[in-house]
């Protein structure tokens, strides 16, 4: 395919490209021939043993705030950029909001500064659909509305990320497009205390531990697998008419999270059930669908991976690398305590 042939003998940098979608977009990337894809992550949130290992990925291990890292991932001139790093996700910035500022909106910035000096060929955001629409949305969620209501930092720096970047389309004349994602998952996350929901509901399914419900488990998402954003990534890249614009990736398709835990439960073989908890404070959103037609046209975007069968793959990835995962999964403190006493009972 034509898009796919863009990347061979590119220099590409992927900022945290350590992370579940950075890893398999780098690992995408790799394989297509690209001459040189630059992982720049801080490992605060992933892991070395995630990032592929192949002669055309150069890991830098760097934050996006810090110049000195970002010269040197610059000074190899990539062509093309995917932003993906991010202080991760809407309870970690909760608890650390400066933190969330930080990473999100200075570290963005930055990148996109030093994208501007380079004139690279375009620049690709990592947005978050499940953020920037708020709560009072019309679902399906499309790409023209926009909210004021948003109720975490998360939420806030990830609009301000796609505020930076029109600015630095119109002033400037950068090539920009906006992704954005919802509720990925998939082979390559870690489950964690500030992690999403499925890798976290395999990991204490198979410690043999009740799934903690937030909520009726009458709560929908928009679960789509991390290849198929790879595909949405790599086309965003390509197509000219996705320049300047902000596009949905997901699935377009509702999961109850009742009948998630239900099938993860049967996929593991874990007989503790579920637990209802409390929502958390910021958790406004009972349903989540996001329209993909505008990602149909602009880029050809279309995602195959039927769900059972991506919680099948990401499943085997677990079991595939158990001890690593095991070893790296946290679940600190801060977390709440209805959780924090199923995990540790």
């Amino acid at each position: 395919m034509e898009y796919l042939e863009y990347y061979k003998d590119k220099k590409i940098l992927v900022t945290g490209g350590a992370g579940a979608i950075g890893s398999n977009l780098v690992r995408a990337l790799s394989g297509l021939g690209a001459k040189l894809i630059i992982v720049l992550d801080d490992l605060s949130a992933s892991y070395e043993w995630n990032v592929p290992s192949a002669p055309n990925v150069l890991f830098v291990k760097g934050s996006v705030t810090d110049d000195v890292a970002l010269k040197r991932v610059f000074q190899e001139e990539p062509e093309i950029v995917f932003h993906l790093a991010a202080f991760f996700a809407n309870q970690n910035s909760v608890d650390y909001p400066e933190r969330d500022l930080m990473v999100n909106a200075l570290g963005t910035l930055k990148v996109l500064e030093y994208s501007n000096l380079c004139k690279i060929e375009k620049f690709i955001y990592a947005s978050s659909g499940c953020s920037i629409y708020g709560s009072q949305a019309p679902l399906p969620l499309k790409e023209e509305f926009m909210s004021m209501h948003l109720t975490t930092p998360y939420q806030i720096t990830k609009m301000l990320g796609e505020l930076y970047c029109n600015f630095f389309w119109h002033h400037y004349g950068l090539k920009i497009v906006k992704t954005r994602f919802f509720n990925s998952y998939g082979p390559g996350e870690v489950p964690g205390q500030y992690r999403n929901v499925i890798p976290n509901f395999i990991y204490w399914a198979m410690k043999g531990l009740p799934l903690p419900i937030t909520g009726t488990g009458e709560e929908t998402r928009d679960f789509t697998y991390v290849d198929d954003l790879i595909d949405g990534l790599l086309r965003a890249a390509y197509f000219e008419d996705a320049v300047g614009e902000a596009i949905n990736l997901a699935s377009s398709r509702e999961i109850k999270i009742l009948d998630l835990a239900n099938m993860i439960n049967e996929l593991t073989e874990n007989k503790a059930g579920i637990r209802f908890v409390a929502k958390r404070k910021w958790d406004t959103k009972n349903r989540l669908l996001a329209s993909i037609e505008k990602a149909k046209q602009l880029i050809g975007y279309e995602p195959k991976m039927d769900f059972k069968e991506g919680l099948n793959r990401t499943v085997k990835w677990f079991k595939e690398n158990w001890d690593n995962i095991d070893a790296c999964a946290e679940f600190g403190p801060g977390i709440s305590s209805a959780v924090r006493e199923i995990i540790v009972r």
